[in-house]
């Protein structure tokens, strides 16, 4: 039986087989029993390589970080992850450059330059939770956001891509039709992150985001 360990653009824990694209983690969920117990732990949530430098882990060890995996790093953004500094070295560059065009409010030092990663971290918190465990949207014109952003429509997630809405699956997107109204859309991708995508950061997507 597969782990509740697959998130969503919600930010949700669902148990699907498949694993996705990349994994990341919200700090140590798990009780002394190996049960997940919490929705998250610290602010620090990242989005990693499956693979580096050799290293293994043993999945789901009490006390330790907890191993969540995402479809896409279009999805782990959504949930409100950032790229990890150390095996995403370079697009985590990329997207703290970003960060900095985008002049997100809050997100930096005192005095300008890049943010590190404890001011992107705090901002991205407030931006992602309204309460424990309660995710924080907001609503926008369709229109204006970028490639990336996940919105909600119907109670699903979607992707925006090159102008089209892709429907979010845990396998992959599919292009379903759908209705979408002139009037503004629910987006579940944080504010912050958004700008950031506004900006000019390009995240990986799934394959199936290509050709559907």
């Amino acid at each position: 039986m597969p782990r509740q360990n697959r998130v969503t653009p919600y930010g949700e824990l669902i148990a699907v087989p498949d694993r996705g694209m990349f994994w990341g983690n919200r700090g140590p969920l798990l009780d002394r029993e190996g049960r997940l117990a919490r929705y998250s732990r610290g602010q620090a949530w990242v989005i990693c390589v499956l693979a580096f430098k050799g290293r293994r882990r043993q999945q789901w060890t009490p006390g330790r970080l907890t191993e969540l995996y995402f479809l896409d790093e279009a999805t782990g953004l959504a949930a409100g992850h950032r790229p990890c500094g150390e095996c995403r070295y370079r697009d985590y560059q990329a997207f703290k450059r970003a960060w900095g065009e985008a002049g997100v409010p809050d997100g930096g030092p005192p005095g300008g330059g890049l943010p590190g990663a404890p001011e992107i971290d705090a901002r991205l918190h407030a931006g992602r939770l309204a309460g424990s465990g309660v995710r924080r949207t907001y609503r926008a014109p369709l229109g204006g956001l970028p490639s990336g952003t996940m919105v909600d429509i119907g109670g699903a997630p979607w992707l925006v891509h090159d102008g089209r809405l892709l429907a979010w699956t845990p396998g992959g997107y599919q292009p379903r039709p759908v209705e979408a109204s002139g009037d503004p859309v629910t987006v579940i991708t944080p504010r912050a992150i958004v700008a950031v995508l506004a900006a000019g950061y390009r995240p990986v997507l799934h394959p199936s985001a290509l050709t559907a």
